[in-house]
């Protein structure tokens, strides 16, 4: 892949930031903090470790080489979980007590795009920083440019304001075996009284942008509370609405506009959201037992099943009645995917009757041995439709254990889960794994699994990977199992092996010197391995602070490196890009328990 055209310039020749004073900086989690600190992405069962370690940087601005305070820097590591500190107003920050590891560091700042240390183009992965025992990395700089701007009025069919529409800037990404349209970095709106809305901190790129006019999470919080729209009384429905629209103006992301923009640019997206007429869909849900199923939340979402952007996931959405009736008024038209699963509310009051606190636990073919969860396709084409009947059922169980490639039970470590993923996005994310924790003896349960699951483990204990996914003796690793309504599997058997797999190495250019900004792409011989779902047998990675890469836990097999100028994070999966990138791999065959050591050319004219 050539060289993004629209890549930010580093600044070059910046002096060498003076050594920080640790005094001056201000830590907000320090490495060496309160054990009752909360550790954001810190494993469970995993305790933060300190150790000698220190980093030093200073974050700077790409167009003028000043230093930016205020700015946050975070830093992740698997010992010590998330942790960040604000620079001060020299631009410098500093971490401290570090155990021996790999860490990764982002900066952010209003205004500014969101950056990773060694990040130096659009979407691309950071540079992790590998840390020995007492070693001191000074000059950890990241640079940040100006983020670009998407800013614009959202009206209607007569030239007034919409308030309250949801905008996001969109972009293609490749995810999980498909391509579709995202939202960019989780950049998005809401329009104001005058239906202006202003996206900002975008990188340089392409995008396009949605806006929608859809009841929130605030409704959806108030009718769960209420008992479901169906219950107490009711209002008149409005028969017309606004679709999803696009711009330009269009309900097709196929024919959207798209926005190119450069850094620190700003483009204006004037658009109208299109008039369409809004049908009621009801109907009643079932459940397993062959009775009306109450209190179901029921919803009707869009985009899994035509690969529209995640943010319109959320749809229309209401509680089934004591009878299991439902009613969704407002539906634009378009393909759904209409759901039912179960939910359980409890509210809490702080005694005064002042503040009402609710929580709710949505059962989705996950979570419970009672859960029940149905699901149906619809498209709706603006006529209301009727006596639906969603029958849900009672999700399978899983049952198995936990066992060492040597037969013996796994070492007993506090929070290791098995982990049941759903191999497919057809209900998009809210839809996420189920899991339990694994008990003493090694064996573990999961209720309420439904369709087709990958097993994996969660947390493993340090030194161990996944080595195969065993029913009955049969490799399911990347088939997965299919679960069946009501169905009980047993005999699942995770392989853990503490012989891991490690690919290391440099790359050179064409003028044989010593490269530290490149992109390695290491994917199987085989390309039926590429499309496995949540694929283990490609990956992508980017050198350290001294220029050499690192990736371990590949299952064993023939593998081809090619090393890039540029991918972005996550591209490296797109089989269109693999098939290019063959002819200039370097073939190497990795066995179980066993090292390679790269020497890479970087690739070009591909």
């Amino acid at each position: 892949m050539r060289r993004s055209t629209c890549a930010w310039i580093l600044v070059a020749g910046l002096a060498a930031p003076p050594a920080a004073d640790a005094q001056q900086i201000r830590i907000i989690e320090g490495v060496a903090g309160s054990d009752s600190l909360p550790l954001p992405g810190m494993m469970p069962g995993r305790e933060v470790k300190t150790g000698t370690g220190r980093i030093l940087g200073r974050v700077i601005a790409a167009e003028t080489g000043n230093p930016l305070r205020r700015a946050q820097v975070r830093i992740t590591g698997p010992d010590i979980g998330a942790r960040a500190a604000l620079t001060d107003a020299d631009g410098r920050f500093e971490f401290r007590d570090l155990p021996a590891g790999r860490f990764n560091l982002q900066g952010t700042k209003s205004g500014y795009v969101s950056v990773s240390y060694g990040q130096s183009r659009p979407f691309e992965s950071g540079r992790p920083i590998e840390l020995s025992d007492r070693q001191v990395l000074e000059n950890a700089d990241i640079v940040m440019p100006r983020g670009s701007v998407i800013a614009g009025r959202i009206l209607d069919e007569f030239g007034e304001p919409v308030p309250d529409a949801m905008v996001s800037a969109l972009r293609q990404s490749w995810a999980n075996g498909r391509r579709r349209l995202a939202p960019a970095g989780g950049r998005f709106g809401q329009t104001n009284d005058l239906g202006q809305f202003r996206l900002y901190g975008l990188p340089p790129g392409e995008y396009y942008v949605s806006a929608t006019l859809r009841s929130g999470p605030e409704m959806m919080a108030m009718e769960m509370l209420a008992g479901g729209a169906n219950a107490g009384p009711s209002g008149s429905s409005p028969t017309s609405g606004y679709a999803p629209t696009y711009f330009p103006g269009t309900p097709s992301a196929a024919e959207a506009q798209k926005l190119s923009l450069a850094v620190g640019q700003e483009a204006t997206a004037d658009f109208a959201l299109l008039p369409v007429r809004l049908a009621r869909v009801s109907g009643i849900v079932m459940g397993s037992e062959g009775k009306p199923l109450e209190g179901a939340m029921v919803s009707l979402n869009a985009g899994a099943r035509t690969g529209e952007p995640a943010l319109m996931l959320m749809g229309t959405s209401a509680r089934s009645g004591r009878d299991g009736a439902f009613t969704l008024n407002g539906v634009a038209p378009g393909d759904y995917t209409l759901v039912a699963r179960s939910l359980h509310v409890t509210t809490t009051s702080d005694g005064g009757g002042n503040t009402m606190v609710f929580t709710a636990r949505l059962s989705a073919g996950g979570g419970g041995g009672d859960s029940e969860f149905g699901s149906m396709p619809i498209t709706i084409g603006g006529e209301d439709v009727s006596n639906l009947v969603l029958v849900t059922s009672k999700g399978g169980t899983a049952a198995g254990r936990v066992v060492l490639d040597d037969g013996s039970r796994p070492p007993s470590l506090p929070g290791l889960r098995v982990t049941a993923m759903a191999a497919d996005m057809e209900f998009g994310p809210m839809f996420g794994p189920s899991s339990a924790p694994l008990k003493a003896d090694g064996s573990f349960e999961i209720a309420g699994v439904t369709g087709q699951r990958l097993f994996r483990m969660a947390n493993a204990p340090p030194g161990f990977t996944l080595k195969a996914v065993r029913l009955h003796g049969v490799d399911v690793t990347d088939a997965g199992i299919n679960f069946k309504a009501g169905e009980a599997v047993s005999g699942i058997e995770l392989v853990l092996t503490s012989r891991t797999t490690t690919v290391t190495g440099a790359v050179t250019g064409s003028d044989g010197a010593s490269l530290k900004d490149y992109t390695v792409v290491i994917f199987s011989e085989d390309p039926d391995q590429w499309r496995l779902p949540m694929t283990r047998w490609v990956t992508g990675t980017r050198p350290d602070q001294e220029g050499r890469f690192k990736v371990q836990n590949l299952p064993p097999g023939t593998y081809q490196a090619v090393a890039v100028d540029y991918v972005p994070q996550g591209e490296w999966g797109d089989p269109e890009l693999l098939e290019r990138l063959r002819p200039h791999g370097r073939r190497f065959v990795l066995e179980e328990g066993g090292s390679q050591t790269l020497e890479l050319k970087l690739s070009e004219g591909y």
